[in-house]
C-alpha cells in the first residue's frame, strides 16, 4: 500500500497555460521525487496594455509518493 502528498504550485508563461504548467511540473520535479499526478485546477492570465494577454498562470495540484 502506497501514500501520496497533494502540493499546489503556481506556474506563469509569456506563450500559454501548457507553459505556464510545463514550468510548475519543471520546477517542482528539481526538488520532488516520484511525481505521479499533475492536475490543473485553476487557469487565469493578467492582461496588459490594448486588453492582451500578458502572462498565462496556472494553479497546479501535484501528487507525489510520500516517503516517511
Amino acid at each position: 500500500m502506497s501514500a501520496y502528498k497533494i502540493i499546489e504550485v503556481v506556474g506563469t508563461s509569456a506563450k500559454s497555460w501548457e507553459a505556464a504548467t510545463e514550468a510548475a511540473v519543471a520546477s517542482a520535479s528539481g526538488s520532488l521525487r516520484n511525481l505521479r499526478i499533475a492536475e490543473v485546477v485553476k487557469m487565469d492570465a493578467t492582461v496588459g496594455k490594448k486588453g492582451k494577454i500578458k502572462e498565462y498562470r496556472v494553479r497546479v495540484a501535484l501528487s507525489f509518493k510520500y516517503e516517511a
